[in-house]
C-alpha cells in the first residue's frame, strides 16, 4: 500500500508560478516511478510529467514545468512556471510501484492521491 497526499495548489494569475508537493508513505519511495496527471472539468485525465530514473513531460508543459523528487523526504514535486489559464485543473500524483520506468499512461499507475486544485486566472 502507498498513501499519497498532494498539496500546494491554489489560485494564481497567468504567468505566475506554483509548486505542488506529493508526500508518499507506505513503501520505499526510491524504488518506484511517480507521475503527475491533471483533469480539467469536462475533460479526461491527462498526463503531465513523470519521473523514474529519468523524467518525461507532456508537450503542453515541456519547458514550463519541472518534476523532481526528494527520496530522503519521500516527496515528489512539480514546479509550474509561466502558468496559463489552460493549466487549470485538479492535479493528481500517482505511484507506479511495479517499476522505476516513468510512463505517461494513467493505467500503469497503481496508487493515486486525492488531488489538488490549480486555478490560473487570465
Amino acid at each position: 500500500q502507498v498513501q499519497l497526499v498532494e498539496s500546494g495548489g491554489g489560485l494564481v494569475q497567468a504567468g505566475g508560478s506554483l509548486r505542488l508537493s506529493c508526500a508518499a508513505s507506505g513503501r520505499t519511495f526510491s524504488n518506484y516511478a511517480m507521475g503527475w496527471f491533471r483533469q480539467a472539468p469536462g475533460k479526461e485525465r491527462e498526463f503531465v510529467a513523470a519521473m523514474g530514473v529519468i523524467g518525461r513531460y507532456s508537450d503542453s508543459v515541456k519547458g514550463r514545468f519541472t518534476i523532481s523528487r526528494d527520496n530522503a523526504k519521500n516527496t515528489l514535486y512539480l514546479q509550474m512556471n509561466s502558468l496559463k489559464p489552460e493549466d487549470t485543473a485538479v492535479y493528481y500524483c500517482a505511484a507506479r510501484v511495479s517499476s522505476r520506468v516513468a510512463v505517461s499512461t494513467a493505467e500503469s499507475y497503481d496508487y493515486w492521491g486525492q488531488g489538488t486544485q490549480v486555478t490560473v486566472s487570465s
